[in-house]
Formats: C-alpha cells, sequence, structure tokens
C-alpha cells in the first residue's frame, strides 16, 4: 500500500504550476515539491482548460451554465434511451406468446 492519500490545497497547485510555467526542468521541479511528475502536468492541463474554475475542491466540479444543461441533456438521453429498451424488450416478450398480443 502506497499509504494515505495526500490532499494539496488550491494555493499550493496554482503556485506550483506558475512555477512550472517558469521552469523547464520539470522533473526537477516536481522532486522539489515531491508530487509525481504526472500531476503537475494534470494540474497544468486542468488549469489552462478551466482557468478560474479549475481546483474546486474536494472533487466538487464547478461547471458552466452550458456545460450543465449538456449533462441534464445527457442524463435524460440515458433516462430516455433505457425505457426504450425495457419497452422493446416488453413488446418482444408479448408478441412472442401465442403469437398474439391481446392488449390487455
Amino acid at each position: 500500500m502506497a499509504g494515505e492519500r495526500r490532499v494539496f490545497d488550491k494555493e499550493f497547485k496554482l503556485m506550483s504550476v506558475e512555477l512550472s510555467n517558469s521552469r523547464t526542468d520539470l522533473g526537477a521541479l516536481a522532486k522539489e515539491l515531491d508530487i509525481p511528475l504526472a500531476m503537475l502536468y494534470r494540474w497544468r492541463r486542468e488549469l489552462s482548460a478551466k482557468q478560474n474554475g479549475s481546483f474546486p475542491g474536494n472533487g466538487k466540479v464547478v461547471l458552466s451554465e452550458t456545460e450543465q444543461e449538456l449533462a441534464r441533456l445527457k442524463k435524460e438521453l440515458r433516462e430516455t434511451q433505457m425505457e426504450r429498451d425495457i419497452l422493446k424488450k416488453a413488446v418482444s416478450i408479448f408478441s412472442r406468446s401465442d403469437g398474439k398480443y391481446s392488449g390487455s
């Protein structure tokens, strides 16, 4: 086991990304900060992608209005597809029994 999971605050992440932008040897920087190099790259990628919405804390992702609407629509689509699949199976079951569907 690797031990307990470490938690880094937003200020540390921002400071690490700023340092990584000013330094050339990111491997040495990661060792100095005692973090994996992949984590440093991930923090840089997240900051460049989300700017102010990056590093919200506790795994709670801050979504814009359009991202929230997109997530809601995707969830609704999944639910509708699941309902459709259930109805298809029910029709298949009813149409197989006795070759007729009685409607009741």
